[in-house]
């Protein structure tokens, strides 16, 4: 049973606090909370802090819980938090800590209240509270942190230039550094009729993660019914192509995608079931995968802890894929943390108990599916990927798309999302799920490309301006003008240099990482 407080506004995530605006948020009294006949609110000395908190029972219907009236500025963005506890919810008490975000683009009085429990279930609430966000991001440069995080100082020094008027030099990116990938459709990516889908990946990304050939139900629709043949095709391929490859996922906790054969395993069956698969799929993947999703969307779905009855059975999970292979860096992979904000804190909260527990995880993946004809908004974006970052491991954008209809605007919302996703430090790779309207779950109104030719669409455009002009270094310099030593700011990633005298040209090769590079040229 999850807690849900509902306003019908835009949720939106925050580090910073103002002032608050609840009174008696602590709940050391009665004072300034409304409850409504039936239900029925008491002080109790069962509290998080303080003497007291409020104990909420007799209620009727899942909308009853205390409210207080607000005012608010319009436009204005928030953060809410707090706590509860259930008392009554399949004869167990769950402590729920609650910090999310919202912002009220039109009103400036506003009543907040408890929502969610089913009718039935009594709860406590204690240390409520909603502040302004005191942090604005409208005046971060995207580009400037972008420049500070992305690239380094590549300085030019050239000797032996008796006369440089006719020397010319060229600073030409050849592979970026930064991973952009995206999710791959195996029964595409291996049809020899499909080739241009399969060229374009070759072309355009230097990750990739199989969209369902690695998958469970995929790989074991029925017991013992198994085929890694598709996936493995696809993996050898798009390593052939100096691809690198993710491995999504080894188990998927949210019920409707977990195979019924799975569903009617108990026990010490289920757990060596699943055991055997992970030890077999990293097995049949050795040395080809650099990352796997262990359990996918666990903040959503605990299929495997509520039918082993085992809370910590989403650890242990990790543990096997560790012992399993060590070698592939394992990750969290769940939505509504940054698209949107309704699990960005309990994410938070998932992932500094998985590093605690030292269990293998590596990083987060989120998952970045932006709603249907929403701008993404880079200042929630960072905001939320800023609680994330609060967690202490890499942060990976792992499924990322947005929805327009119109191809414009659909360019518009690609970049602004990645702008905000590539300018963000904590961030270290962002792949797209699907590109190709006819192998995308959310059709044409997603693609990049479209078509049999796969042509481009103006969203493809915009993501390929970024990827490859203003996102890759490519700069010419002459000794007459720049002199012999210079300067130039490069992206991160594989570079040539080209040196043109007289006609002929030579060229030096390097690797710019987070370090700036020198480099001699002699005439």
């Amino acid at each position: 049973m999850r807690l849900l407080i509902t306003w019908g506004v835009c949720l939106l995530a925050s580090l910073a606090r103002g002032q608050e605006l609840l009174q008696n948020g602590g709940f050391e009294s009665l004072d300034h909370w409304d409850c409504y006949s039936p239900f029925k609110c008491s002080l109790t000395t069962d509290k998080h802090s303080g003497d007291h908190a409020m104990l909420v029972e007799n209620r009727d219907h899942y909308y009853q819980g205390p409210s207080q009236d607000l005012t608010v500025t319009q436009g204005g963005s928030y953060v809410v938090s707090g706590y509860i506890k259930l008392q009554n919810d399949l004869g167990a008490s769950q402590n729920l800590e609650l910090e999310i975000d919202f912002e009220f683009p039109e009103l400036t009085r506003v009543r907040i209240y408890y929502q969610g429990p089913k009718e039935g279930v009594n709860f406590i609430v204690d240390e409520m509270s909603v502040t302004p966000d005191s942090v604005s991001t409208s005046n971060v440069n995207l580009d400037s942190e972008i420049d500070r995080l992305r690239k380094s100082n590549i300085n030019i020094q050239v000797t032996g230039a008796n006369s440089g008027a006719d020397v010319k030099i060229r600073v030409l990116q050849k592979k970026k550094s930064f991973p952009f990938g995206t999710a791959v459709a195996a029964w595409a990516y291996n049809d020899g009729s499909k080739a241009k889908y399969r060229d374009f990946i070759h072309q355009h990304f230097n990750w990739a993660v199989p969209e369902n050939a690695l998958k469970w139900p995929t790989i074991e629709p029925q017991r013992g019914q198994k085929n890694y043949e598709p996936a493995l095709t696809m993996i050898n391929g798009l390593r052939s192509h100096g691809i690198k490859v993710r491995g999504h996922n080894l188990v998927w906790s949210v019920d409707q995608f977990v195979q019924d054969w799975v569903k009617a395993l108990h026990g010490d069956e289920l757990r060596q079931v699943v055991k055997d698969h992970i030890g077999e799929a990293m097995s049949r993947t050795k040395g080809l995968l650099e990352h796997w999703d262990v359990n996918n969307e666990n903040l959503h779905g605990q299929f495997f802890q509520n039918q082993l009855n085992d809370p910590s059975y989403n650890l242990e999970l990790f543990r096997i894929a560790h012992a399993a292979d060590p070698q592939p860096k394992l990750f969290l992979n769940d939505y509504n943390v940054v698209a949107s904000g309704g699990s960005t804190y309990d994410y938070r909260e998932q992932a500094k108990q998985f590093k605690a527990a030292n269990v293998g995880l590596y990083g987060i993946g989120v998952q970045c599916h932006f709603g249907n004809e929403e701008l993404p908004d880079a200042g929630a974006i960072r905001r939320r990927l800023d609680v994330l970052a609060e967690a202490g491991v890499p942060i990976w954008a792992t499924e990322l798309d947005v929805q327009a209809a119109d191809e414009n605007r659909r360019a518009d919302f690609y970049e602004a999302a990645l702008t905000a996703l590539y300018s963000h430090p904590s961030v270290e790779g962002i792949l797209f799920w699907g590109f190709w309207d006819k192998a995308h779950w959310r059709g044409d109104s997603a693609a990049l490309v479209a078509g049999d030719n796969v042509q481009l669409t103006a969203a493809g455009r915009r993501v390929l301006e970024l990827f490859e002009k203003r996102w890759m270094t490519d700069e010419t310099h002459t000794v007459a003008e720049s002199g012999t030593k210079f300067t130039v700011r490069g992206f991160h990633g594989d570079y040539e240099v080209q040196i043109t005298q007289g006609g002929r040209t030579q060229t030096q090769t390097f690797t710019l990482g987070k370090s700036d590079q020198t480099v001699n040229i002699s005439l």
